[in-house]
């Protein structure tokens, strides 16, 4: 008998974001009726560096310092689209140094941004952008800057969730973060009346964006759980202009998401209720090592060995901290051309009971006493605050151009099979040119291990297994051609996290700090948690206004080499 062949079916239709370039673009009268609507705060994006470049904006004098001031952190937060890692459409031109322009564009950057005072003004840009196909950002997008919505910061003794929500057990103290304060206006406050926030290590980092949103790591989270997991409650504004409440009894779904499921998806936060925790007293111990000629490379090598197979022990005795390494001239620990460096903490406790505690690990390191510097230091803080202050809280230069990607590594990578782990630090470390640096955040474990238990949390997974997030970054010189970036990009993505992915094969990566060139984006940023978050994507935002290039929702968007998008999986518009 004959077969019937069925015709496979149709292709779903390719529908582009709008771009300057199309017919659907907003007309000039419609981008003055929005700029009327948000009383006349929105901005006609130009590039920072532009003032170098030859045209209306040229100004040689402040093109001269902006080698500098693209450096600060404070400089590129206050202007609306600076970024601390440039994408390199428009790099500053050092003229006192002979340096020429080359070219100049918005490239993906956004083309206007509403500078929102009121959570009524972000609503406004985002039906406009509905409207007219615009996404959220990328190229021809609009962008909506939250940073000075500022509706204030209250304590509340005890937390009183505003619904009356009885599915929420926390009856601790709290802060209601009213707009987009950054971390060190927070603070402050929790420092007043002794207690502990859980924020960024990096006090300019903002409390509501993509730092929550994707989870969410400091200083404190081994001892009160992850940023994203420190949400009680939120006010977010979605695609459609709607303000809604979220929490365990309020669109528990979006509560989820923006909980640790990816930062612009699902909607935009303008203001979060969180955990305040009491204070307490702060041990600390600042460890460095390098090798003492470069014939002892091998046994510096050794010794990174040893501290990440202890870190699994030193973080169930309540340890945590940060740390770096680099086999690059890279200045890690004065007077020797490399090394590792960690400061680590244990609340509670007292120096001599941190001493005894890591006493097992000291001891390991000494069989390297006649290879290494070894120095080691500790300290006694009455506050979490004073920790803090003393060791973290420091606002780093931004501006390099770099990539990088990470790992979240469990027990059993940093334990079980040590010949493993050495191939991956020996992997990371690259060659002496290539200044591959290292980053340790030993954060996990804790209160982090015990919030697998909080169902409304969307984090990856992983993390609830997970003791060290590692960052491995290179960089390129000012200027580099792209044959070079993309050299450096492909050792990033297919060498050095690709031997991280060898030790760890079933955890994942921290989407904030990951490679946004990892071509397992999805399953490495979320895990098992893919498939819910679509759902909830679909459902808040069934247009994907909402977009960044590995945020849920992100696939169903092909990128052309203009930086155009065309939604090419169908997703109804």
């Amino acid at each position: 008998p004959s077969i019937a062949l069925i015709p496979p079916a149709p292709p779903p239709p390719v529908v582009n974001a709008s771009g300057p370039e199309d017919s659907c673009w907003p007309s000039a009268a419609e981008w003055r009726a929005l700029n009327s609507s948000v009383s006349g705060r929105l901005i006609a994006d130009v590039q920072p560096a532009a003032p170098c470049y030859p045209g209306p904006l040229y100004n040689p004098k402040t093109c001269a310092t902006l080698n500098v001031q693209l450096t600060n952190q404070d400089f590129v937060s206050d202007t609306a689209i600076g970024l601390s890692y440039p994408t390199g459409s428009c790099p500053p031109v050092d003229i006192a140094a002979g340096q020429q322009p080359g070219t100049c564009s918005i490239g993906d950057q956004p083309r206007y941004t509403v500078n929102a005072t009121e959570p009524e003004d972000v609503a406004k840009g985002l039906v406009f952008a509905s409207k007219h196909k615009i996404r959220s950002t990328g190229y021809g997008s609009l962008q909506v800057w939250v940073k000075y919505i500022r509706k204030g910061v209250v304590f509340q003794e005890t937390y009183r969730p505003s619904s009356g929500c009885a599915r929420n057990s926390w009856s601790g103290s709290a802060f209601r973060i009213g707009g987009g304060y950054v971390w060190s206006d927070i603070y402050g406050e929790a420092a007043k009346r002794n207690v502990i926030v859980v924020g960024g290590g990096t006090p300019s980092v903002s409390c509501l964006g993509g730092w929550m949103q994707g989870g969410g790591h400091g200083p404190a989270v081994h001892d009160h759980g992850l940023g994203a997991d420190q949400v009680l409650e939120a006010r977010v504004v979605l695609a459609n202009g709607q303000i809604v409440t979220t929490s365990a009894c309020q669109n528990p779904d979006l509560f989820f998401a923006i909980r640790g499921g990816g930062p612009s998806t699902y909607g935009v936060v303008v203001s979060t209720v969180i955990k305040a925790h009491p204070t307490t007293k702060v041990a600390a111990q600042q460890l460095s090592f390098a090798p003492l000629s470069t014939t002892n490379v091998p046994a510096f090598m050794d010794a990174l060995a040893v501290i990440y197979a202890s870190y699994p022990d030193l973080s169930d005795a309540g340890w945590s901290g940060y740390g770096s390494w680099a086999t690059s001239p890279i200045p890690i620990v004065p007077n020797y051309s490399f090394g590792f460096k960690h400061t680590i903490a244990v609340f509670g406790k007292s120096v001599t009971e941190a001493e005894k505690s890591f006493g097992p690990v000291a001891a390991k390191l000494q069989e390297f006493k006649s290879s290494l510097f070894i120095n080691t230091t500790y300290s006694a803080f009455p506050t979490y605050a004073a920790y803090y202050t003393s060791f973290s809280g420091i606002v780093n230069p931004v501006g390099s151009p770099a990539a990088l990607g990470s790992r979240l590594l469990d027990r059993k990578a940093l334990t079980s099979k040590r010949a493993v782990l050495k191939a991956m630090l020996q992997a990371t470390a690259g060659t002496p040119d290539q200044f591959s640096s290292s980053y340790i955040c030993f954060v996990g474990g804790g209160q982090v291990f015990e919030d697998v238990k909080d169902r409304y949390s969307g984090v990856h997974p992983a993390w609830r297994d997970t003791y060290v997030h590692n960052i491995v970054a290179r960089g390129w010189a000012p200027g580099s051609d792209a044959a070079t970036i993309a050299a450096v990009r492909k050792d990033i993505t297919f060498s050095k996290v690709q031997a991280l992915k060898t030790l760890a094969p079933d955890t994942g990566a921290y989407m904030n700090e990951g490679d946004v060139q990892d071509p397992d984006f999805l399953a490495d940023f979320y895990g098992k948690n893919v498939p819910k978050l679509e759902q909830i994507k679909k459902k808040y935002d069934p247009h994907s206004v909402f977009y960044c290039p590995t945020c849920i929702g992100s696939e169903v968007w092909k990128v052309a080499p203009s930086g155009k998008l065309s939604s090419w999986k169908g997703w109804e518009r």
